[in-house]
């Protein structure tokens, strides 16, 4: 049975609703599976997404649509362990996270 998140796009309405994502830097923490990193980079964000789980982060990048590759870039790794300069980012989504 598949399961099918959002289908009336309620989501990616909101997220239209707090910026305009084109060419934001965005950090996308928790980004598991790449389900939400995926509707940030359709919506023009250049997305650096982070997972501490590894399985996650390669099935993110297996599904990654090709025509979005250059927009999304992921990574193994733990919000408490980033090394990234100070103002590297427009915004960063902690979506759906535990």
């Amino acid at each position: 049975m598949r399961v099918r998140i959002d289908p009336k796009q309620n989501e990616v309405r909101a997220l239209k609703w707090v910026t305009d994502w084109r060419l934001k830097r965005v950090l996308d923490v928790g980004c598991g599976d790449g389900r939400l990193t995926v509707r940030l980079a359709r919506l023009g964000a250049l997305v650096h997404a982070i997972d501490p789980d590894g399985k996650l982060i390669r099935k993110a990048r297996e599904s990654l649509p090709k025509h979005l590759a250059s927009r999304v870039r992921y990574g193994v790794g733990k919000a408490e362990d980033l090394r990234l300069p100070d103002e590297s980012f427009d915004v960063v989504v902690f979506s759906w996270t535990l």
